[in-house]
């Protein structure tokens, strides 16, 4: 049923943005709801303001592959900013899909995109507002199916009381199989329903699983399948060949957070940052050809009109042909303004050479996340790269005309000193002196510390959140250390927002009860500063009899079972903690494609890489003279000694 929309049209005059609520974009697709060719519908859910989801990229790929489909339709669902919702409140409207104007409840699959935790109560709300029942068991086959995928969902039980069924990896294939099985078992229960979803592989229906409990220590003793169909182990999605980009990018009416078009130039990443879990749950690296990415610019430039192209990836600066790529595309529309940007450049393998040609764009800033500052400290998280050599790339980048250096560190990370948090400081300043050397008083450093979260699937989830008043005195430590500099901006988190990533991250199904308390206490937007309600989520925690700190700040013994241990996104376990000892002793790992550490990623999916085309270009491998030294000098850790070393002791089963 559509809304009604004379009552739409009064309650915009009272909201901020009214051009968040109305759809119509150009480039958006609005299908008959009538003909007869269509099959399904399917709502695509951002739990956040529309101007962060309008940014998602893997929203906008789900988007444009269904409906290529005569078959199926699919829209737009964003959760409406508070005033917006509490006027939707007064006049009893439903949450609605932005390209029809229909209730959520009419669509046959709401799928949500969950990349980071902080929107878990945002998927209340959004529940609350199509008037659907919160918890899963509650919602008979009368109501649309009800998935979760992203990030965040690699540990899917905080969630499990809400979403019927998730979608572990990769969606662009899986989406596809979703939605026929769904035909299969059309009209019957749901249970009937959830058992076939569950015969598909990546595919993890949470009420199929019991979990059991010690009594003594509260961690997890068992997770037991309860359905025929719920295989033990949930193995990730992934496309084997990456799927053909967007192109007809949607124009919003609106600013939104990141206003330009986004080109997808490789999946995965091999470096191996123990804290990244993207590095982790991402691999296999996966490559576009450079003619498609060419060809893509042109396309969306003909499609959407806009001035800047993001070339994204975890490590940009990786894909093994991004010179050619960007000389090719500053050779082509170098007299049409167009803004290249790189988001994700790494130090160590960003050349003067790619500066220069990118020397056509917008020259606002640049950005660096070394994340430590020491070169022990960097050992120790394996994102090596050499003081010296970090000052030489931002003397580059000073020289070449940048006057503004972004520069991103974590603390709280494993072995960390107060020494090593100091440095941060005393680091920036030095790059602020190379600066000043080219651009006087005009050069500037931005620099932005968050805390360690340590998330599963990597190398880090045995270790613990540091706790809160550590973290307040390291944050007093660097403005101390900062002082007044003129020319330096510093930005820190709140250490309470941290905790609850933190407890939201690794913890278990027994958090359902306390997100639930916490949306009623007035939780939500809680990745806002001024909607973040700590006070919600421990009075949720306290009626539950649970403690936060306990899911957060304790570090992990070797043996633990994790509440996500029955979801394999590729990479071993056993490796995992392997690495997690060298981590402790400050071994450093050179990039996988220099050398193969046996991750358990390329045999897990040994069957699909068999069967798949291999593309026409090759990743090359890396020869860093840097990483040979290092192994001369024993720094860099090969994993045959410390397999003998650690098998035993990590006591923990294969996957």
């Amino acid at each position: 049923m559509r809304i009604n929309e004379r009552h739409l049209d009064r309650i915009l005059a009272n909201v901020q943005k009214p051009a968040r609520y109305i759809g119509g974009e150009y480039n958006s697709v609005l299908k008959d709801w009538d003909d007869p060719q269509l099959k399904t519908k399917v709502a695509l859910v951002f739990p956040d303001v529309y101007d962060l989801g309008m940014s998602n990229l893997g929203l906008a790929i789900l988007y444009d592959l269904l409906n290529q489909r005569a078959d199926i339709l699919a829209e737009r669902v964003y959760v409406p900013w508070p005033d917006m919702e509490a006027q939707m409140r007064v006049v009893d409207m439903p949450l609605y899909a932005l390209e029809s104007k229909r209730e959520l409840r009419d669509f046959d699959l709401i799928g949500i995109s969950l990349p980071y935790e902080q929107l878990y109560t945002n998927v209340l709300t959004m529940l609350n507002l199509a008037k659907m029942p919160l918890l899963s068991l509650e919602r008979d086959s009368a109501y649309p199916l009800v998935c979760a995928g992203g990030n965040a969902v690699f540990n899917p039980e905080p969630m499990a009381d809400f979403i019927d069924f998730f979608v572990m990896g990769e969606g662009e294939d899986v989406i596809i199989e979703v939605i026929q099985a769904m035909h299969e078992v059309e009209g019957q229960a749901r249970e009937a329903q959830l058992s076939r979803l569950a015969q598909i592989p990546g595919v993890y229906v949470p009420r199929f699983y019991s979990f059991s409990y010690y009594e003594e220590d509260g961690t997890i003793s068992n997770i037991e399948p309860l359905n025929e169909a719920a295989e033990r182990h949930i193995v990730k999605r992934i496309s084997p060949l990456m799927p053909p980009p967007v192109t007809k990018f949607i124009v919003p009416f609106v600013d939104v957070v990141f206003n330009r078009a986004s080109i997808e130039i490789q999946r995965g990443c091999t470096r191996g940052c123990r804290f990244c879990q993207a590095g982790m749950v991402f691999r296999p690296v996966r490559e576009r050809s450079l003619e498609e990415l060419i060809d893509t610019v042109e396309q969306i430039m003909r499609d959407t009109g806009h001035e800047e192209i993001g070339l994204l990836s975890l490590s940009s600066s990786d894909y093994s042909q991004i010179g050619p790529l960007v000389q090719a595309i500053s050779n082509k529309y170098g007299d049409r303004a167009l803004n290249i940007s790189l988001p994700s450049l790494r130090i160590e393998s960003f050349s003067a050479d790619l500066m220069e040609m990118l020397q056509g764009s917008r020259k606002a800033s640049f950005t660096f996340a070394p994340e430590a500052a020491t070169d022990r400290m960097r050992e120790v998280i394996n994102k090596y790269i050499s003081t010296e050599d970090l000052l030489s790339t931002a003397d580059e980048v000073f020289k070449r005309g940048w006057r503004l250096i972004k520069l991103y560190f974590m603390i709280g990370q494993p072995t960390e000193t107060d020494a090593d948090v100091i440095a941060i400081a005393e680091l920036a300043k030095q790059v602020l002196q190379i600066g000043r050397k080219y651009h006087n008083n005009k050069a500037k450093v931005r620099v932005g510390v968050s805390t360690f979260v340590p998330k599963p699937h990597t190398p880090f989830q045995w270790a613990g959140l540091a706790d809160l008043a550590g973290i307040r005195r390291k944050q007093a430590l660097m403005r101390e250390a900062f002082g007044n500099t003129r020319g330096i901006i510093f930005n820190w988190n709140n250490p309470e927002e941290t905790l609850m990533e933190a407890f939201l991250s690794r913890g278990d199904r027994r958090l359902g009860p306390v997100i639930k308390s916490a949306w009623e206490k007035g939780a939500k937007f809680d990745a806002w500063n001024e909607w973040h309600r700590p006070d919600a989520w421990r009075a949720a925690f306290a009626e539950h009899e649970l403690d936060p700190a306990w899911y957060a700040h304790r570090v992990r013994p070797a043996d633990e079972i994790f509440p996500w241990d029955h979801i394999n996104a590729g990479v071993e376990k056993r490796w995992l903690l392997m690495d997690w000892y060298a981590a402790e002793k400050g071994e450093t790992k050179v990039d996988c494609r220099e050398h193969c550490y046996h991750c358990g990623i390329l045999s897990a999916f040994k069957g699909l890489r068999a069967n798949t085309p291999p593309p026409a270009w090759k990743c090359p491998p890396i020869r860093n003279p840097r990483w040979q030294k290092m192994a001369e000098d024993g720094k860099v850790l090969y994993l045959t000694e410390v397999v003998k070393e650690n098998m035993e002791k990590a006591r923990v089963p294969d996957q």
